[in-house]
């Protein structure tokens, strides 16, 4: 059982935002003091203070080792999976620090966090009733055989390993642990909804051709950058369910910072394959970026019907118009002048810029040869992206933000 000193404790809040590093190096200085698990604290109050900011104040929070820590959903992606997910009773089959299990326990009369690792339900079990999740039972077993002889329930959430063998970062629900695939029958006997959340670098096609009861992906960024991609499945027979092609996709990118409202894209792959796309020769006033998410998704087509852009090219990711679109799910810049790859006139064109913010898509060139070229260096208010039009001209194109 993990026991904390009053003396480490005072010593954790003493020291809650100095260097971890320079701290391990001073322990001789503080004989009385548990350093290892001070600094496990002190290291795990700073992540959380960034990833799960309602839990930053409260100071008998325990955090575990940094990996888990390092893997744990963030506060604003587990919020969001708690709106999709309520119901009488959960069970999370692979608990790890319970992040998502105490926000998504919040939508439930009842709650079974599920974890193999001993220390982490020693955390859960200290910290649940901490947050007033009472509701919540914790089991110290393996998910996969807790799944076996467990009653049903309303709802299953499971986030599978991600980690090959090697330390390298999977891409196929068949190197997850547990194969999420394997178990989609048994899964779905023992509870009406399953959630499965994945690696945003997991194939998606391939994923729903392998769960087939698959009813919603929901792929979340924040602050533009791809972080979940969540497989809500469902007890429907095959030959009820949606067609692959059919499934609802939602494009998501939430915002940690300022007041900017949450994006959302909702297509089908069906819908993509019959939208409308105009491609481009030329430039108008605005460009437009897509966020993550919905690069992530391939929304290429249905983005340029649904807010009437033209793209630039079939395999440039940008898109253009004359008149200001506010509501683009995506970054929005305002097109200072353009020039062609040609050194001579990209010097004349860019000869007062020292910095800008370099983005290349389709473009036979990488961002640090651009910087090179051009002498730049990175940041300021400028952007340049480098992209290819319709007609194949290569373009730099010098914008700022709307």
């Amino acid at each position: 059982m993990i026991q904390i000193s009053p003396e480490t404790l005072l010593f954790i809040r003493e020291h809650s935002s100095d260097d971890v590093r320079t701290l391990a190096l001073q322990a001789k200085k503080y004989p009385d003091i548990d350093m290892p698990t001070a600094i496990t604290q002190i290291a795990g109050r700073q992540v959380a203070a960034e990833k799960i900011p309602s839990w930053r104040e409260i100071e008998e929070i325990w955090y575990p080792k940094h990996l888990s820590l390092e893997q744990c959903s963030s506060e604003i992606t587990a919020r969001y999976k708690a709106r999709l997910f309520q119901g009488d009773s959960l069970t999370d089959l692979t608990g790890g620090f319970g992040i998502d299990c105490s926000f998504l326990a919040a939508g439930f009369k009842s709650a079974t966090y599920v974890e193999r690792q001993e220390e982490l339900c020693e955390i859960a079990a200290h910290n649940f009733p901490i947050l007033n999740l009472n509701h919540i039972n914790v089991k110290n077993k393996d998910g996969v055989t807790y799944l076996q002889s467990m009653s049903p329930v309303d709802c299953i959430f499971l986030d599978p390993a991600r980690r090959n063998e090697h330390g390298g970062k999977t891409v196929a629900i068949s190197d997850c642990e547990p194969n999420v695939a394997e178990l989609e029958e048994l899964l779905l006997s023992k509870a009406k909804r399953i959630m499965v959340k994945l690696s945003p670098m997991l194939d998606l096609s391939l994923a729903l051709k392998e769960l087939k009861h698959t009813q919603e992906v929901h792929i979340l960024s924040v602050n533009n950058e791809c972080k979940e991609l969540l497989l809500l499945l469902g007890q429907e027979a095959p030959t009820e369910q949606a067609p692959p092609k059919e499934i609802p996709i939602h494009c998501v990118n939430l915002f940690t910072k300022g007041t900017q409202e949450e994006q959302h894209f909702i297509f089908t792959r069906e819908q993509e394959q019959r939208s409308q796309c105009t491609y481009t020769d030329s430039l108008g006033d605005y460009l437009y970026e897509p966020n993550a998410s919905l690069l992530k998704a391939g929304a290429f087509r249905s983005i340029a019907a649904a807010y009437s852009v033209r793209k630039l090219h079939p395999n440039s990711h940008l898109y253009t118009s004359d008149t200001f679109i506010e509501n683009f799910p995506g970054r929005i810049f305002r097109i200072v002048n353009q020039c062609s790859f040609n050194k001579k006139e990209a010097k004349e064109n860019l000869a007062d810029l020292k910095k800008a913010n370099v983005t290349v898509r389709n473009f036979p060139a990488t961002v640090a040869e651009l910087r090179k070229r051009l002498h730049l260096t990175e940041g300021g208010d400028t952007y340049l992206f480098a992209s290819t039009l319709n007609n194949g001209q290569k373009v730099i194109i010098r914008c700022e933000k709307v």
